[in-house]
């Protein structure tokens, strides 16, 4: 089944009562290490939108590469947000997740103020967030804005994770970008977590639970290539 276009029904709707749609997406909820990563995205009104966007997770990175740089061209503005991995610690994933999302919306609105806007983000409402917005499940799917704050986050936080794979090589971060692949479960049992990790996901703070995965594994080579893409 080919995956589905995201329309701009929900952008129409709201350009129909003079306001703008801000769509929000997050990427980085599952990782084991890493932070979470959220955008927001705002086209003008009457914009046709840009050819090819569509849930991230379904786009090979050369597609997201070029399709990020094609909305940050074509937006009206394009926030980013993100939560720490000591935030995410801190105060829960879900918490964190928010919080991100509300940076995002802040970062959006300070590059274009003064507009009346209307929020659509992805998933259940977040009453975390701190702004009046309306939420839409498989939104990334469903509203053309939202599919693009969640191509931008994604080609954001996977820069990040394959620059942090540089310094940290034994976890397989250049392809599985901080998700808990068997390389990933390997370099953790073998060498511990690293700064960048999640204490509080359970895989990361007891290392116990590698060990009936690992059975038999202490001779699989470290190497970057093992990993699972996303």
């Amino acid at each position: 089944m080919a995956p589905l276009r995201p329309s701009f029904a929900r952008e129409r709707e709201a350009w129909a009562e003079s306001h703008l749609l801000v769509g929000v997406d997050e990427v980085g909820r599952g990782p084991l290490a890493g932070p979470v990563v959220a955008a927001a995205v705002v086209f003008p009104a009457k914009c046709r939108g840009v050819r090819g966007v569509r849930d991230s997770k379904t786009l090979p990175a050369p597609a997201r590469e070029r399709l990020a740089a094609m909305i940050l061209s074509r937006a009206l503005g394009v926030g980013l947000g993100a939560a720490s991995v000591r935030e995410i610690d801190r105060l829960n994933i879900r918490v964190a997740t928010a919080l991100a999302m509300r940076r995002a919306i802040v970062h959006l609105f300070r590059i274009v103020p003064g507009q009346a806007y209307r929020i659509l983000i992805d998933g259940l409402p977040l009453p975390e967030v701190g702004y009046t917005h309306q939420a839409l499940v498989d939104g990334d799917a469903r509203c053309h804005s939202i599919a693009a704050a969640g191509i931008v986050a994604k080609t954001v936080r996977d820069r990040l994770m394959h620059r942090l794979a540089v310094r940290y090589p034994r976890y397989g971060w250049d392809t599985n970008v901080g998700y808990g692949t068997l390389t990933h479960q390997v370099g953790l049992r073998a060498h511990g977590p690293t700064c960048h990790h999640r204490i509080t996901f359970g895989m990361v703070g007891q290392p116990g639970l590698f060990d009936e995965l690992a059975d038999g594994l202490e001779a699989v080579p470290l190497h970057p290539s093992q990993g699972v893409p996303v």
